[in-house]
Parts: structure tokens; C-alpha cells; sequence
């Protein structure tokens, strides 16, 4: 209700019964002495008091571990030809990852027809897309489940051409990517 949690006695966060109340006495609200207490010095908490005074601030706590990076793209790339990442493993990667694709004057995917199915190419970093394309050329960036809802129908990608872990996804494979991004993000 009203976007706060309530206990059984119907107190919320912070109140007395509620879930987030500090063991042990608390006289006063904010830091503020409570009837009978003694004097403070201004701007101090008092003792026992969960909350500091009204000019102090709280220093947040650094965690003892920063919270890992997720793998780029090209990673996901080099661990998935290397056989170290499952398919679902590097599709759920691909579809959060930035992917750069050349562009050509008019919006829209280049496409390579002189393949047995047309393919889009696009690269994993922006390093990839200047081996293929030259350091002059045009791009946009979008991120994988952005190609996934954008490619055409029967057409498939080519990432990384130019790379040593080059990896083509023919029409077919590029639906079975969609399925499993549609049953990943709506069950």
C-alpha cells in the first residue's frame, strides 16, 4: 500500500515496530534528545540514536568487492568460438551488447548479397568495423536486441568479418535468436 512495506502491528519502515527499527532505546526523532535527556552538543547524534543530526551527512560504504564488469562483446565473441560460452550464455550477452554497423547514405543495414543468404555485417567494437571498413568510415551503433528487431526478415549477420573469431548467423539462426530473446524478456 502506498508503496511502503507494513508489519503485522502496522508500522512502517523506520517507525516503532517496523521492520528497519535499530535495537535499543530511541529517545527523540532525528537526533534530536528525547524528554529528560541530558544536553548535547548541537549537531551531534545522540547516543542510541539511529540517525544523525540534521547538518551531518552519512558516508555511504564502499563495497569491499566492486561489482564486476559484464563481458564485451568481443569477449563474448572470442569465449564463444573458443567453446568456453554457451549459446544462451552469448545470447543473452549479444542482445545487451552495443553492436556497430557500417552505413551507407540512405538509413538502413548494408546488406552483402553474394552470399548463399544475404547477411548484414556488423562488428563487435568500433576497432572491428575500421579493419573492415576503413578508419573514415560511416557507422551507427545499436545494441543487439535493437538488430534483432530491426533485421529483415531472411536475412542473417556476419560479426566480426575481419576478425579472427568471425561468426556468421544465417536467417534461421538469427529467428531462433529472436525466440529466445522474446522468451527472455516476456516469459
Amino acid at each position: 500500500m502506498y508503496g511502503y512495506e507494513q508489519t503485522a502491528t502496522g508500522a512502517g519502515p523506520g517507525y516503532p515496530g517496523g521492520p528497519y527499527q535499530q535495537p535499543g532505546p530511541q529517545p527523540g526523532m532525528g537526533g534530536m534528545p528525547g524528554p529528560g535527556a541530558g544536553p548535547q552538543q548541537a549537531g551531534a547524534p545522540h547516543p542510541g540514536s539511529a540517525h544523525a543530526g540534521y547538518g551531518d551527512q552519512q558516508v555511504p560504504q564502499q563495497p569491499l568487492y566492486p561489482e564486476p564488469s559484464p563481458p564485451s562483446l568481443a569477449d563474448a565473441v572470442r569465449a564463444f568460438t573458443g567453446g568456453g560460452l554457451t549459446v544462451e550464455d552469448f545470447q543473452a550477452i549479444f542482445i545487451t551488447s552495443k553492436v556497430y554497423c557500417p552505413r551507407g547514405e540512405r538509413p538502413g543495414f548494408l546488406a552483402l548479397h553474394n552470399t548463399p543468404t544475404p547477411v548484414i555485417p556488423m562488428f563487435s567494437s568500433l576497432k572491428e568495423l575500421r579493419r573492415y571498413a576503413g578508419k573514415e568510415s560511416k557507422y551507427f551503433a545499436v545494441t543487439g536486441a535493437e538488430v534483432l528487431d530491426l533485421l529483415p526478415t531472411g536475412y542473417g549477420f556476419a560479426l566480426d568479418m575481419e576478425g579472427e573469431h568471425r561468426m556468421v548467423f544465417d536467417a534461421k539462426a538469427v529467428e531462433q535468436m529472436v525466440d529466445f530473446t522474446m522468451r527472455r524478456m516476456y516469459g
